[in-house]
Formats: structure tokens, C-alpha cells, sequence
């Protein structure tokens, strides 16, 4: 029973969870009791005072001549004086038991210790709770997706997720996970299984989650792309490894949830502080912290792993391993036998106590209230000759020493209890046995869990009745005389009621019987409903979803309210159980700290200080340097006064020509620069992070362009972007932009970097998607480039719907697919705030719409001053008070309006086949190198005009996600290349990535009639940008934030007039100035100094 150890030391940190405060900490509710303490006393001088009392009561007893005691009371006073001293009496007894259990519970010391501050907060009858902080506390107020709801997504897929699990053993873990996955699968979600181990639950994760499951070793950890995911789950401490991929660059970005239900690091953590190691803490803090969220699924862990808190810990309540290990221990343990065992007969009302799982050093608290409330019971009950049975009491708690149980049986002796009638057992004993024994459990705690206590439902699943407080968490799962049987808290004459409704002659009632049966039956799936809408709601308030995934459905719609026993009943039949968690990573990584840390102390606990410099050694170094700068002035004074031959200065002037070129030589012509001698391609792989270095090539063919430089690979000749664009080093622009911007850092000054005729992309992601260039379409695409003449575009990573859910039975076109993939949605509301929505992307004299016209059930909205009817992309078609926004086609026929200076008159979006061919996407083509400067002309100043009509908005519309507004251009600019290849007429062949094979596009021979080949000719272009590059020049600038200037060359036919002017006019000023010497000379009978005498 794992959950039940005592927590490790708390640090007294404000971020944490645990806080300690009036309010929501810990706090004391020793007010509450009847019989309270003297608060000034310590522990120690209680126990000792109690004991001396008790002695000089003894020693006091005389009579009088009378044969009455030395007492001034008569008649009415002294009978109050006997009901005072035997309230006296209990409570020294009360007291006695406590420093028993006291001293029982808490003897183990270090592994089980808690800070002081911690300890100090807790008094008689308090309790601790646990308050989301940070992240967690986020979570927890979230509205979740009601708000986005309300308007009808675009979506083709459903939100993916990825699942890492540590092991497959069939356990409760697993049953929790495949009862979790399988309900949010009906929401919608699509997992991908990946698991570390084999076990065998794999037939059951197959059947009936996935189909296919990836196994994922040391080596693979860096081959899955994270970002193909929404987010990611990680089910165990043995997910550790995998999770070390998702620190970097550019998976850190990816939710990520952790899922802890082993307690194996927890008590490893006080050792780890004992031993000294302090680097294992932080490596495993360090990993806590990439979680955006750890999930424990009881209280007790959160407890255990507080010194790893970072403010992202959550509890989402519910496991089935109370009832998985009761139910697999009832199948090879018989009561009878267990009975037996341990001295008792079943003719015996075995009684058995129980409760919190919270134990704190030196306070033990619980137990102490468990007595003082029971006390009655027990004088009732317990005392000797008992008409109504034998009963035995039993206190389940903390461990088993032989001093534990002699201190009940001292207590019963002074309350003249029946000898063996009050026992003790240790949960490092067999506390399965000890509840499956018992005719009658009560849970006699004082502490308010927040969480429903796992002893209870244990109990409850053994079909043993169960007295419990009436705590409001209990309240909340269980019904009153139905489940169990509520007794009120700090009222001992309710409990004795209460425990007489279970005994009937000696024996437990039919009442009690049915209380068991009933509650049996509940807690087999208690708790399970909670957990899976406890992840539900979670994931919604986490996750970011983009515009292509559909929305999950709503919690409320989940119906599932019990575990998925029946795909486990084998396992539990054959009474296998296996909770014991995932002890290798935590002891393999703690053996490697030990190793390198702890090594050299062990031998003889004694340091090598030989090589720590001393101050003796420092002085003789600064010695040594002293005559070494001495001996080289000396030198060099010597050889100024000798005399040397300088030499002819052509063989000089050679010599020094010669060494430049060889150093030129040898700092540009790398390794991976001579591999691309006589290679007719260079394709330059863009990624921003040390994460996807595993995605990139090695070869001829490939380049590295890193959009970070703290991301670049070591030993490569990798093209540092950021230093061929410096716009790149804000990060703002540098998300904005995305890959398009590593392409407009090789087009400045391209030839600096790339001379050869054909040049091609290829982003990371395309490795990770599986459509990269194998070896063989590689040797395809060689071969054409030496065959092409004219302009081709080739591309291998095309632009497919992954899923389900159109809106419409047609297939997609390329607008409606850009649309999907750029925030495209249907919102409801009012026509009066269309304006409002749309007008960060309109650029109009009049920002206004001037007529509406009715079709049926429809309403067609125009813009101002159209006489041309509906325009693709301009018309909105609202039914009732529903507006469906093309954001895409919107924000393209405004940017290209804008970047044209067209009439809002004229069509503005240029028109693109719905024919059933392929497009690019992922940036992952090859074309000449002159057509590459070309596009790069061209998206400069499309990317300058979309950046104009959102400069003034604060909200991004082309995005749906926190993500997707972060990087808001990036999936438009993606597909702008199809737009230019397809109007500029050049020829787009698809190459299947796989086996090589080519097939042509949108030829051109269909497309000519439908081509504008006028917006998109060189000439107009080139002028174009030559009037934005004299304006620049000019500092004329239609913007206070002009990006076009910062994304490239500024080039134009005036800036090299200037420079050649510029040139002339130093030339002559430089012809002046000789002249002038000249005459100077002449004038002045100027001589030269001679050479040599």
C-alpha cells in the first residue's frame, strides 16, 4: 500500500501547493472539542506530568475515622467530584494512548520526516489542504471550450494526442488509463500509443484504443515529432526519458500532462537531501517543470512530492487499485484462516480502526482523537464480562514494533479492558488481511480529507460495513444508512447509537449486512465518473486547438460512469495484481548520480585536494609569466638592431597574395562545402531547435538554415539565418514569419552563399510527416534537374485533408483548404457587428456596407460600391444571425488588393483550379535559382501588405489557437507559393517522396485561360519593387513600422547610379588632390628624403 507512506520533507516555499494559512492551509480546530488541552504545555511535560499525577492519586487514599475519605464534599457535591475525577481520568488515559501511538507511529524518523513549519501548523483535530497554485489553479477556474462553441468550426480532424506509456502490464494503472482513453476517444480525441516496455496488456490497448503501437527505446526519443500533436501524455515516472525530448526546441511548446501514480520517487526524495544529492533533486525538478501539468490521483501524492512542486500539480481523484487489490487478495485469502493467523475465532466481533493517511512527526494527532472518540465504545464494548459478545478492537496504523501493541494493553488495563481486546497492526504487516478480518470498520479520524479516503473504499470493496464522521466529502459519494453509516464528528454518544445498529446478539446485524452489500457494490466503480470528466475538463482548458481540428464534445456528454472491468476480469480471476510501479529509472538514474557523485567518498570518506592550486603554486606561475614577457622584450630589442635583407617586393607581394588565398581557402571551403562540389541542387533544411536535429539530412544535397543561432548544430556548415537577416533576431517577426523568413535571409545577397543553378527547401516537419525525399526520389530528382529546361517547380510534401468532418460532401478546394487551415469558422451573432469583425482586414475609403440582399433564408452582403454582384472571397452569406468568415481568401484578396493599389471595384483574388491535382505545402520544393529570387521579389511585398492591414489589430483572425495568433502569417505565406507558381506559368510536378515517381500539375495548357499572368509578371514586379526600394531610400515611408525594407535586399537601378557617382566623384577628388601636390612640388622645390646613404 504505497499511497500510505508518510510524505518527505516539505521546503516552506510560497509556490508551492501545500499552503499554511488560516484560510485554506493548515489550520487548527482544536476550538471544537469539549475537553481541551492546557495549550502552554509541551509534549514531553504532559506525558511526565500525567504519569506523576497518576501516582500521587494512588498514594493519597486515607480514611477517616468514619471510614470516609479525606474529602469535604457530602451528598450532591460528591457526586460531581466522581463525575469530574472520571472525566479526569479519561482524559489522562486519552493522553497516555496518545503518547503511545505517538511514539508508535512516528519511531522510523528520517525517511518519514516533514519540515518543522509544516509540522507546527498542525494541532489536535486540524487538517491540511492542498490549493492549486499557478498553472494548476488556471485550470481549475477555466471555462473550458463553451465559449469557442459557440461558433461552427471548419474541421477536418479530430484533436490528436499522443499517449507514452511506461509499461503495459495489466494493473490498475492500466484500467485507469484504457477506461480514461476509451471515453475520451467518444469525445473525439485520436491517441497515438507509444510504450517503453511490452507487456501483457498490449492485446488489450490494440483491441480495443490502437490498432498499431510504437515501441519507443533510448534511440527513438528523438525521432518522433511531438508537434504533430495537440498534446502529449505521459502515464508513469519510467516516461522520464522521452519526456527529456520534449525540453527542446521546438517541441517545448507542446502541452504536456504527466500522470504520477507510483510513490517510488516520493520516498527516495529524503534520502536523496540526507545523502547529499543534490543534482538528482534538481534532475528530476528539472523534468517536473517541462509538465504544464502533473496529475496525482489522490492528495496523499501531492503530499509525498512536494519538494518537487512547481505550482503545476493537480489531483484528479480516482483510481481502481483499492478495489483491484482487494478483490485479487479476497480470491487467495479466506477470513476464516486469517483468523486464525492472528489469534482470533470467529466467534469474535472483530472491530478494526482506522485513519487519515497523513501522519506527521511527533503529532500524531489522529489516533489520539480516534481514542478519546471511541473511549466510550471501547468501556462499553470491551470491558469484561460482556453479555453481548467478545469484542476485539484493532488500530490499523503506521508499522509494527513489539512496544506498540504493550502500550494498548496498558491503556486497557487502566480502563479495565478485557486482556487482547485492544490490538495494534502496522501497515508494513499484512493490512489487507487486517480489513478483510474485520466484522466492522471505523474510520475514527479527525482530519477533513479532500479527497474520499482510499482505506474506506478498500473496506468497502472487502464487503465490510463502515461507520465513518460525516465529513462533506463523504457526504458527496456515499448515502447516509445506504453505503455506510454516518456518525456526527466530536459527538461520541451519536457513535455509541450509530455502532449498536450494527450489533445484533452479539453478531452484525442484517442492517450492517446490507450496508456492506451496498457498499460493496458502489465502490466497485466510485470515483470513476469523476476521473474521466476530471481529465476531460482538463484537456479543454490546456490544450491549444488549431482551426483544422474539430472541437471535442462537451464533458456533459460523456456517459461513462465505471471502470472497464470487463476487459481485465481474466487477470482479476487468476488474482494477479501488480501495483508496485516503475522502480527502474528511478534507481538506475539514482545508481549514475551515486556513481559520479558518491564514488570517492566511499573508500575512506576522504578528498584529493592534490590538484586544488594552492597560493604557493599561483605565486610561481606569476613568476614564471613575469620572465617569460622579460626574455621576449629582450629579444625583440635585439632583433631591431640587427640588420636584414628585406627581400625583392614582387616575391614579398606574391608570398602575401598567397597566404590570403589559402586562408580564404580554408575557412570557406569546409567539409560540407566540398561534398557540394559539382552538385547541380542545394536543398537548405530550415529548423528552429535543437529538437529537430535528429529530422535533418546528412548528405550532398542538404543544408542546414537554422533560424536560431543558439539552435545550430555543432560541426556544420549550417547558414545561420539570424546573421544573413537580423529582422529574425526579434522573436516577434521571427514567429511571424516562420520558414519564409530562413528563405528571405538566403535571397540577401544570395550569391555569398549559394552559387548553383537550381535551389530547393525542405522544412523539418517534413521528416517528421514522413514525405522527406528518400535515397531514391533524390536520385530522380538529379536526374531531371540535368534534363529541365525552362522554369519547373518540383515538390514532394503536399497540401491532403487528414481527416473527416467537412462541412460539404465535395472535396475541398485549394481556397476552402486554406480557409480550414486558417481560422475559417462560423460564428453567431448580431449582422451589426460584421463590420467590427471583418475591418482590421478591410483597406477601404469607406469602411461600411451599403446594401444587404435577401435570398431565400439567405442574406448577401455586399461591399461598398460593387457593381459587379458576389466576388469570391468579398460576399458573406449570413443565415439568420450566423456570419461564416473565409479568413484565408479574405485576408489574400486584401493584402493583394492593397499590394496592387486596385479598385475595391475589381476582383482582388486570384482564382485557383478545383481540380483534383496536388499543391505544396511544408515549403518542400525545388526550383532554378532565378526563379527563386522571383518569388522572394514577390512575397516580400505580399508579406509588407498583409502586414499592413494587421498592424493596427491586436487580433490576429487568420488563427483559432494561442499558437496559431503567435504565428499568424505562417500557414498563408505556406501555400503563397502554389498561388505564384500557378499565375506565373511555370511547371509544378508532384514527386511521390517514396518511390520517386513524377507527375505534372495543373499543366499549363488548361490553366492559361484562367492564369493573371499580369499582376504576376517579372517586369511589373521588378518595378514594383524598385519604386518601394527609391522610397525607402527616399525614407518615404507609407508606415511608422515598415517591414519591407528589413526583409531583404534594397535594390534599384538609382541606388547603383549613386554608387557609381559616388565612385566618380572620389575619383576625382583623389586626381584633384594629386594635382594639387604636384604643383605643390613644382612651386616649392619639394625633395623626397633619400632612401638609403
Amino acid at each position: 500500500m504505497g499511497r500510505n507512506s508518510s510524505p518527505p520533507r516539505q521546503e516552506d516555499n510560497s509556490k508551492n501547493n501545500t499552503i499554511n494559512n488560516n484560510d485554506q492551509g493548515l489550520y487548527s480546530i482544536r476550538d471544537r472539542f469539549i475537553l481541551k488541552r492546557n495549550s502552554g504545555h509541551t509534549w514531553g511535560r504532559t506525558k511526565q506530568s500525567s504519569l506523576l499525577d497518576r501516582h500521587l492519586v494512588r498514594s493519597r487514599h486515607r480514611f477517616n475515622r468514619k471510614g470516609l475519605l479525606l474529602c469535604p464534599f457530602r451528598g450532591i457535591y460528591l457526586f460531581y467530584f466522581v463525575v469530574i475525577f472520571s472525566v479526569s481520568a479519561f482524559a489522562v488515559a486519552s493522553m497516555v494512548m496518545q503518547g503511545s501511538i505517538t511514539r508508535m507511529v512516528f519511531r522510523q524518523g528520517g525517511e518519514r520526516g516533514w519540515r518543522r513549519s509544516t509540522r507546527e501548523g498542525i494541532r489536535f483535530g486540524g487538517s491540511l489542504k492542498f490549493s492549486p497554485v499557478g498553472i494548476s489553479r488556471r485550470l481549475a477556474q477555466g471555462g473550458g471550450l463553451d465559449r469557442v462553441r459557440s461558433t461552427d468550426r471548419i474541421g477536418i480532424r479530430g484533436p490528436r494526442l499522443a499517449l507514452i506509456l511506461g509499461n503495459m502490464k495489466e494493473d490498475p494503472e492500466s484500467l485507469m488509463l484504457v477506461t480514461m482513453v476509451n471515453s475520451l476517444q467518444r469525445l473525439g480525441y485520436v491517441f497515438k500509443i507509444y510504450a517503453l516496455e511490452h507487456g501483457k496488456a498490449h492485446s488489450i490497448w490494440e483491441e480495443s484504443i490502437s490498432k498499431k503501437i510504437s515501441f519507443l527505446g533510448p534511440a527513438e526519443f528523438g525521432h518522433v515529432d511531438w508537434s504533430l500533436f495537440e498534446g502529449v501524455v505521459a502515464c508513469s515516472l519510467g516516461a522520464k526519458e522521452a519526456i527529456s525530448s520534449l525540453m527542446q526546441e521546438p517541441f517545448d511548446a507542446t502541452p504536456l500532462i504527466w500522470i504520477i501514480q507510483e510513490d517510488t520517487l516520493a520516498k527516495r526524495l529524503p534520502v536523496y537531501e540526507k545523502m547529499g544529492l543534490k543534482h538528482l533533486v534538481y534532475n528530476w525538478k528539472s523534468a517536473f517543470t517541462r509538465a504544464n501539468v502533473i496529475v496525482f490521483p489522490d492528495f496523499m501524492l501531492v503530499m509525498l512530492y512536494s519538494l518537487l512542486d512547481t505550482g503545476n500539480f493537480d489531483v484528479i481523484p480516482g483510481s481502481p487499485v483499492d478495489v483491484w487489490g482487494a478483490e485479487s487478495y479476497s480470491m487467495t485469502h479466506a477470513k476464516p484462516q486469517l483468523r486464525e493467523d492472528n489469534g482470533f475465532s470467529m466467534d469474535d466481533m472483530v472491530v478494526v480502526v482506522v485513519g487519515s493517511s497523513l501522519f506527521y512527526d511527533e503529532l500524531s494527532w489522529d489516533y489520539a482523537f480516534a481514542m478519546r472518540t471511541i473511549a466510550p465504545l471501547l468501556m462499553r464494548y470491551a470491558r469484561a464480562n460482556n453479555a453481548e459478545g467478545s469484542f476485539k478492537f484493532i488500530f490499523l496504523s503506521g508499522n509494527s514494533t513489539d512496544g506498540d501493541n504493550d502500550a494498548l494493553q496498558q491503556v486497557a488495563s487502566r480502563l479495565r479492558l478485557t486482556q487482547g481486546s485492544v490490538r495494534h497492526f502496522g501497515f508494513d504487516g499484512d493490512a489487507n488481511g487486517v480489513l478483510l478480518m474485520a466484522d466492522i470498520v471505523l474510520y475514527g479520524s479527525s482530519q477533513e480529507e479532500q479527497g474520499f479516503p482510499p482505506l474506506i473504499i478498500r473496506a468497502m470493496a472487502f464487503g465490510i460495513p463502515v461507520i465513518t464522521p460525516d465529513f462533506p466529502i463523504l457526504k458527496k459519494y456515499v448515502v447516509d444508512g445506504v453505503d455506510v453509516v454516518f456518525f456526527q464528528k466530536h459527538q461520541p454518544g451519536d457513535l455509541l447509537r450509530v455502532f449498536a445498529l450494527f450489533i445484533s446478539n452479539g453478531r452484525v446485524s442484517s442492517f450492517a449486512q446490507t450496508v456492506a452489500s451496498s457498499g460493496r457494490l458502489l465502490s466497485k466503480n466510485i470515483l470513476a465518473s469523476e476521473c474521466i470528466t476530471g481529465y476531460a475538463s482538463l484537456l479543454e482548458n490546456l490544450l491549444n486547438f488549431p482551426s483544422d481540428v474539430l472541437l471535442p464534445a462537451s464533458v456533459s456528454e460523456l456517459l461513462q460512469g465505471s471502470w472497464e472491468w470487463n476487459l481485465f476480469r481474466k487477470e482479476m480471476e487468476h488474482g494477479n495484481v501488480n501495483v508496485s510501479g516503475d522502480f527502474n529509472v528511478v534507481y538506475l538514474l539514482e545508481e549514475e548520480f551515486t556513481k559520479h557523485v558518491t564514488g570517492m567518498p566511499k573508500k575512506g570518506n576522504k578528498i584529493q585536494n592534490q590538484d586544488i592550486l594552492t597560493e604557493q603554486d599561483l605565486n610561481t606561475m606569476a613568476e614564471i609569466e613575469n620572465f617569460e614577457n622579460y626574455e621576449r622584450l629582450g629579444n625583440e630589442e635585439v632583433n631591431e638592431r640587427m640588420e636584414r635583407i628585406p627581400g625583392v617586393w614582387t616575391k614579398i607581394y606574391r608570398n602575401a597574395r598567397k597566404s590570403d588565398k589559402l586562408k580564404v581557402e580554408e575557412n570557406g571551403r569546409n567539409e560540407g562545402e566540398l561534398e557540394r562540389t559539382g552538385q547541380s541542387v542545394c536543398i537548405y533544411e530550415i529548423y528552429s531547435g535543437a529538437g529537430a536535429w535528429p529530422f535533418l539530412h546528412h548528405g550532398s544535397m542538404y543544408r542546414g538554415l537554422s533560424l536560431s543561432r543558439r539552435a545550430m548544430r555543432l560541426r556544420s556548415d549550417d547558414v545561420d539565418a539570424v546573421g544573413r537577416l537580423p529582422i529574425l533576431n526579434v522573436s516577434y517577426y521571427r514567429d511571424l514569419l516562420c520558414e519564409v523568413g530562413g528563405m528571405f535571409s538566403i535571397a540577401n545577397k544570395v550569391e555569398t552563399v549559394h552559387k548553383r543553378p537550381w535551389i530547393g527547401f525542405q522544412s523539418w516537419r517534413a521528416a517528421g510527416r514522413k514525405v522527406s525525399l528518400s535515397t531514391q526520389a533524390e536520385k530522380v530528382i538529379e536526374e531531371k534537374l540535368q534534363e529541365s529546361q525552362g522554369d519547373v517547380m518540383y515538390f514532394w510534401a503536399c497540401l491532403e485533408v487528414e481527416g473527416g468532418g467537412a462541412v460539404t460532401t465535395d472535396a475541398p478546394t485549394f481556397w476552402s483548404m486554406c480557409d480550414m487551415l486558417n481560422g475559417g469558422h462560423c460564428r453567431y451573432t448580431d449582422i451589426s457587428s460584421y463590420c467590427e469583425l471583418l475591418s482590421p482586414l478591410f483597406v477601404l475609403p469607406r469602411r461600411m456596407f451599403l446594401g444587404y440582399r435577401f435570398k431565400p433564408g439567405m442574406i448577401e452582403v455586399q461591399h461598398p460600391e460593387s457593381k459587379h454582384g458576389p466576388r469570391s472571397g468579398s460576399v458573406v452569406y449570413l443565415s439568420a444571425s450566423k456570419i461564416c468568415l473565409n479568413a484565408c481568401r479574405t485576408a489574400f484578396e486584401n493584402a493583394f488588393r492593397k499590394m496592387y493599389a486596385l479598385p475595391s471595384d475589381m476582383e482582388a483574388l486570384p482564382s485557383m483550379p478545383n481540380d483534383e491535382g496536388h499543391w505544396s505545402a511544408l515549403h518542400s520544393w525545388v526550383m532554378p535559382t532565378t526563379s527563386f529570387l522571383e518569388f522572394v521579389m514577390f512575397s516580400r511585398m505580399f508579406v509588407d501588405s498583409l502586414h499592413g492591414l494587421h498592424i493596427n489589430s491586436s487580433v490576429c483572425l487568420l488563427g483559432s489557437s494561442d499558437l496559431e495568433k503567435k504565428h499568424c502569417y505562417c500557414r498563408v505565406l505556406e501555400l503563397l507559393i502554389n498561388v505564384w507558381a500557378y499565375h506565373t506559368g511555370r511547371r509544378m510536378f508532384y514527386i511521390e517522396p517514396h518511390s520517386g515517381l513524377l507527375e505534372e500539375q495543373h499543366p499549363v495548357v488548361q490553366r492559361k485561360a484562367f492564369m493573371w499572368a499580369k499582376y504576376f509578371n517579372f517586369t511589373l514586379l521588378k518595378g514594383m519593387d524598385e519604386d518601394l526600394a527609391e522610397a525607402s531610400e527616399d525614407d518615404d515611408r507609407p508606415m511608422k513600422t515598415w517591414l519591407w525594407p528589413l526583409t531583404g535586399e534594397v535594390d534599384w537601378q538609382g541606388i547603383h547610379e549613386m554608387e557609381r557617382e559616388y565612385k566618380y566623384r572620389l575619383k576625382m577628388v583623389k586626381k584633384r588632390r594629386n594635382k594639387e601636390k604636384k604643383l605643390e612640388k613644382l612651386r616649392n622645390g619639394y625633395k623626397g628624403k633619400p632612401l638609403g646613404l
